[in-house]
């Protein structure tokens, strides 16, 4: 009776979790470099939604410096993005820690 009991709760969260991760998926995050000159877009499911570059940063003698600052923008839009997935389903787990859910 109590194993029934459990194995619901259990199935029940995971559907929980499920609905709330398709839910973070679809929201975005920004992550900003360089003052605002580049800025990446993010879903929660760590899809690069858009890049945008200000037209003063392209500056064809220091393409390496634009490069950078679109891999710094897109790292930091998909770490806040993993951090928005995170911290959703901690709220469920009560901060749990759950191997291969987060």
């Amino acid at each position: 009776m109590m194993n029934k009991k459990l194995m619901q709760q259990a199935k029940d969260m995971m559907n929980r979790m499920e609905q709330m991760r398709n839910e973070v998926a679809q929201r975005t995050v920004e992550a900003t470099v360089g003052g605002g000159i580049v800025k990446a877009v993010a879903r929660g499911d760590n899809t690069l939604v858009s890049i945008h570059i200000e037209p003063e940063a392209v500056d064809p003698q220091d393409v390496d410096m634009l490069q950078d600052m679109i891999v710094a923008a897109v790292n930091e839009a998909m770490k806040k993005a993993q951090e928005m997935m995170g911290n959703e389903l901690g709220k469920l787990t009560g901060g749990l820690k759950i191997p291969g859910l987060m």
